[in-house]
């Protein structure tokens, strides 16, 4: 019986926008109704941008927020669905 050790692999999706400590690089706009869903159960939601991913991290007040995800949010009409 003969043992190898695997290499090391980087398990994290490509695409993600996270730093080193796993805190976004900046964050993205999603409908409220599915962050709570997204944190609790681990679902993945979707940006206005495209970008896929689970809540893990709530936005601070003065964090980076996603160019495209604020063009496409300053488009759409206020007040509505």
């Amino acid at each position: 019986m003969s043992t190898q050790t695997l290499p090391e692999l980087d398990t994290r999706p490509e695409g993600t926008d996270t730093t080193g400590d796993d805190t976004p690089k900046m964050f993205h706009y999603v409908r409220k109704e599915k962050i709570a869903e997204s944190a609790v159960m681990g679902t993945h939601v979707v940006a206005l941008c495209g970008e896929v991913f689970p809540v893990t991290k709530s936005p601070k007040p003065g964090s980076p927020v996603c160019p495209d995800c604020k063009k496409i949010y300053e488009s759409l009409p206020m007040g509505g669905e």
